[in-house]
């Protein structure tokens, strides 16, 4: 319920190519994100696969990249069950991917936070192209 298996991970170099040039945009600070619905409806599918990112340029170490990612690895980890319960419900796959905006690296608590509100930003965004 709470892990993030390899499976619900965005790995494919095509679909992420795909994400980024047809996928939706927004931005709640410190995250930016991209989505699009997925056609891959297989029985064993996520009902979100998930790539998270931190700019080489905000963050030249790769020991501060690798912290920020862990802390958006759990911030979503945790508020995963409220998004899959949404996208179970309308019966819906989709291709998510978060990245780190801010030039600083900020607390977790301030993280968990943040990621909840994008959750249900990405919630609302959903039920609205769901009626377009």
């Amino acid at each position: 319920m709470f892990s993030l298996p390899k499976t619900e991970r965005l790995c494919s170099k095509k679909l992420i190519e795909e994400l980024f040039a047809k996928g939706r945009r927004s931005w709640t600070f410190p995250f930016g994100i991209c989505w699009m619905p997925c056609d891959d409806t297989t029985e064993d599918c996520p009902p979100a696969r998930v790539l998270f990112s931190v700019s080489k340029r905000r963050f030249r170490r790769a020991v501060d990249r690798n912290r920020v990612k862990r802390l958006m690895r759990e911030c979503y980890r945790l508020h995963k069950p409220q998004l899959n319960e949404m996208l179970q419900r309308k019966d819906r796959h989709i291709l998510l991917s978060f990245s780190y905006t801010h030039n600083e690296i900020l607390d977790y608590a301030t993280l968990y936070r943040k990621m909840g509100r994008i959750i249900e930003r990405l919630d609302n965004e959903i039920k609205t192209s769901d009626n377009v």
